[in-house]
């Protein structure tokens, strides 16, 4: 199979992506009821690490040299010792509702940083393919709910962070794809990542008392070192070597979109105007994006060395 022909992998790979991170937020907020948040992030990387690596060494076969290693530390951080840290304790300290809200700022946050460090040549028609994509997410999560006051602004700022250190991760990767192979590039980008996170959550880790953990709380722990972390990851990194950051960061306006569609099967809550509305307005600005992308010119190259 060429690369021609793997490129059209590429829109299903970030359905899938998205679709799986969506379905975390559904039952995310019961695990970190019943978790420590630290404990939680210190599992992830225990169980996705190894993983990573081994699929890496089986496929790549390469171990990165020279000053490759400074720009996959600060992937690292950005990617998995920020990202994870801030998102895991930012849902216990602020509600399902305010996350969901923030999220689309992530292709917002990662133009902009694409733009700064000209790893992405934005335009505006791409621009608007964000905004209607984003602002579909926002209509069919309606921001009016958001809540502010002293029991969730902290949750809010780790949430922010967050969506920050997403959006650096997915643009500064770009130019090290150029260089490394993908699984190589997450690889190792947890090693140091995941170093980091062990080293503020190994206690927190080893507090826990397995027997006295539900039985769901172990399946949502499975379903995250599996799907949101080891095979996510993996899929980002590959799809970011044949896409843009703007196109990989606006599809996470499709989460709320999977999360209404979750709702209304398990939960029963109805698919109204509202989610009819921001679904046509996300689906529009996610084809307007990817078209745009096609027929764009590359951007010069950018160096995180």
């Amino acid at each position: 199979m060429t690369d021609r022909r793997y490129d059209r992998l590429v829109t299903p790979a970030l359905i899938w992506i998205q679709v799986t991170f969506g379905a975390f937020h559904v039952f995310g907020k019961y695990v970190v009821s019943n978790m420590d948040p630290m404990a939680v992030a210190g599992l992830r990387v225990l169980g996705a690490t190894p993983l990573l690596l081994l699929l890496a060494w089986k496929v790549d076969r390469i171990i990165p040299q020279g000053r490759e290693w400074l720009s996959l530390a600060l992937l690292g951080f950005l990617g998995v010792f920020a990202n994870q840290l801030l998102f895991i304790n930012g849902l216990k300290f602020t509600t399902a509702t305010n996350v969901g809200i923030l999220m689309p700022s992530i292709p917002v946050f990662t133009c902009a940083i694409a733009a700064l460090f000209r790893v992405e040549r934005i335009r505006p028609a791409q621009m608007l393919g964000v905004a209607l994509a984003v602002i579909g997410a926002l209509v069919m999560l309606n921001p009016f709910r958001f809540t502010l006051g002293n029991d969730t602004t902290f949750g809010n700022l780790l949430i922010v962070g967050n969506c920050l250190a997403y959006a650096g991760y997915l643009v500064l990767q770009r130019p090290v794809l150029r260089r490394l192979p993908p699984l190589t590039v997450v690889a190792y980008a947890f090693l140091f990542g995941g170093l980091g996170v062990l080293a503020v959550s190994g206690r927190h880790v080893l507090a826990i008392e397995p027997a006295r953990m539900p039985a769901l709380v172990w399946v949502g722990i499975a379903y995250s070192v599996i799907f949101q972390t080891t095979i996510n990851y993996a899929l980002t990194v590959w799809v970011m070597k044949r896409s843009t950051p703007s196109v990989v960061s606006s599809f996470n306006s499709l989460q709320p979109l999977v999360a209404a569609i979750l709702a209304a099967i398990f939960l029963g809550e109805t698919f109204g105007w509202r989610e009819a509305a921001g679904f046509v307005l996300i689906v529009g600005g996610l084809l307007f994006v990817t078209r745009q992308r096609e027929a764009a010119p590359a951007a010069p190259a950018a160096s995180i060395r």
